[in-house]
């Protein structure tokens, strides 16, 4: 199984050679598959919370004789054990929810040597804030355009110190605005700040609302120089 999509192929470039791996939320099992088969990972614990997509899984294990895969009905890393694996990938989700997991799995999450993947479909301001404020960091982060969406690949570590940034930073995080697909990743973020700016204004009592949307983006506009006009 080699014809993965950019984004999980994103995610599966951040997963070290020989490790213990465990894909939260795994779906169909795809990217398990291909860890194995390509011989990146020694094994692959695959959990979701609902049965259907492990039967899906299951089906494709079998399809592709994928050996090395264990498949968990669990919500998240509750049915993991301290130990078992040395990099949790998080993915497809919006930013609350993998903040949620993060919070629930702190056993096997709080830990130096573990490598966290995570990739919110949603909210990445508030996992990318979750993060800083619980003592993880951000390593590097890897923007993706797939089928017209645009999202962030995170590599992360836990720390220990916890951190507060400007609430701007969340936005964006470590996304390079110099790369192309970065700049629209800004761009889309900068956008959103703008359309709550539009939507606040005249409102009276949302003006410490508007004023925290105006930062975000007055930010990101001298973060990319772009051609909208300055609000």
């Amino acid at each position: 199984m080699n014809n993965l999509s950019l984004r999980l192929s994103t995610i599966a470039s951040l997963v070290p050679k020989g490790a213990f791996v465990c894909d939260v939320g795994t779906d169909h099992g795809f990217l398990p598959i291909f860890l194995m088969e390509s011989g990146i990972a020694r094994g692959v614990i695959a959990t979701d919370i609902n049965e259907k997509p492990l039967k899906k899984a299951e089906e494709n294990l079998k399809k592709t004789g994928a050996k090395g895969i264990t498949l968990r009905l669990c919500d998240g890393l509750s049915g993991v054990k301290k130990g078992e694996v040395h990099t949790v990938i998080i993915a497809g989700m919006g930013g609350e929810v993998i903040s949620g997991i993060l919070e629930r799995g702190r056993e096997i999450t709080e830990n130096a040597h573990i490598t966290l993947i995570l990739q919110p479909t949603t909210s990445p301001e508030f996992l990318r804030k979750y993060l800083y404020e619980t003592g993880f960091e951000i390593i590097k982060e890897i923007p993706v355009e797939e089928k017209g969406k645009l999202y962030s690949v995170m590599l992360v570590r836990f720390r220990g110190d916890p951190q507060k940034k400007e609430d701007w930073v969340y936005f964006v995080g470590l996304v390079d605005p110099k790369d192309p697909i970065g700049r629209k990743y800004i761009e889309k973020q900068k956008l959103r700040a703008y359309k709550c700016m539009q939507a606040l204004e005249n409102i009276g009592k949302k003006q410490q609302e508007f004023k925290f949307h105006k930062e975000i983006y007055d930010n990101l506009w001298r973060l990319t120089e772009d051609s909208y006009t300055k609000f």
